[in-house]
């Protein structure tokens, strides 16, 4: 059985230089087109970027750049993001 729970306070960036982790890492599609690694996706206690849209598993980060995303939209609408 597999349960979606709420609440997790985490860090999740696509940030980390490739000579640091022994897996391979995509990149942040925003920090590519500035040119920049200042984008995270998630930062513990403080904010969650507006592309982002989930993790899926195994550590697939979902990313709806350049549009904002599912969860971002619905909070302004007033609606409860699925």
């Amino acid at each position: 059985m597999i349960r979606k729970l709420r609440g997790a306070n985490m860090d999740i960036d696509l940030t980390t230089p490739s000579t640091a982790i022994s897996w391979d890492q995509a990149r942040c599609p925003w920090n590519e087109v500035e040119g920049t690694d200042e984008h995270r996706c998630a930062v513990k206690n403080v904010s969650i970027c507006p592309y982002f849209c989930g993790v899926e598993y195994l550590d697939q980060v979902l990313c709806c750049y350049p549009q904002e995303g599912l969860m971002q939209v619905d909070i302004r609408q007033g609606e409860e993001a699925v």
